[in-house]
Formats: structure tokens, C-alpha cells, sequence
């Protein structure tokens, strides 16, 4: 078992979550219960898997959630560029957010290699 809260790979996964919640802040309305609350749940899904694998009791268990949240954060991205293509924010607003979202990636790709 891991702690997660050590996990440069979990810190910046928060540190997106803090991101997203800023930049929904900028959707519309009505995108309240829409794209907005996706986008949200997503972000929030990727340092949560990252947590509850590194609580989990194998390298197997702990490679699986670090899938799951690979999944995640490659829908986050989707649904950021999605933002921009409905001219909800400009690509700039999103550049940021897309750049964690590699670093993790890349960060989630070298940990899962490291246990097999």
C-alpha cells in the first residue's frame, strides 16, 4: 500500500481538479447540469483513482486504477476541447489544464511501467 498523498502523480492530479473548478466557472449556465457538472466529476475522478489504487493491496489492483484514471484524464481532454469548439472558452483558457493533463499522463505511463 502507498501513500497517495505522496504521489507527485496524485498532487497534480489535484492540482487539475483546482484548475477544471476554475475554469467551469467561465461555461455557461446551462451548461450547469451538462458539460460543466462532466467536466467536474471527470477531474475529480483521476486523482481519486489514483488514491484508491495506491490503497489497494497489489501492483496489479494498483496498475488497474491507474487505467481507469488514464481514461479519465484522456476524456477531460476531449471534453476541454469540446469547450473550445462550442466557443464556450478560447484555447487559451484551456492550455494550462491540457498541459497537466499530459504531465499526468506521461507521469501515470512511467508508474504503471515501474510496477510491473
Amino acid at each position: 500500500m502507498n501513500n497517495y498523498r505522496e504521489l507527485h502523480i496524485w498532487k497534480k492530479g489535484m492540482q487539475l481538479v483546482e484548475e477544471i473548478y476554475f475554469l467551469s466557472k467561465k461555461l455557461p449556465d446551462d451548461e450547469k447540469f451538462g458539460l460543466t457538472s462532466q467536466i467536474k466529476r471527470c477531474s475529480v475522478s483521476i486523482p481519486s483513482n489514483i488514491a484508491e489504487g495506491a490503497g489497494r493491496n497489489s501492483n496489479k489492483e494498483f496498475a488497474h486504477f491507474l487505467s481507469i484514471a488514464n481514461g479519465s484524464t484522456t476524456e477531460l481532454e476531449t471534453q476541454l476541447i469540446l469547450t473550445v469548439n462550442l466557443k464556450f472558452l478560447l484555447e487559451t483558457d484551456i492550455n494550462n489544464a491540457l498541459v497537466l493533463c499530459q504531465e499526468i499522463k506521461n507521469m501515470n505511463y512511467a508508474l504503471q511501467k515501474s510496477l510491473e
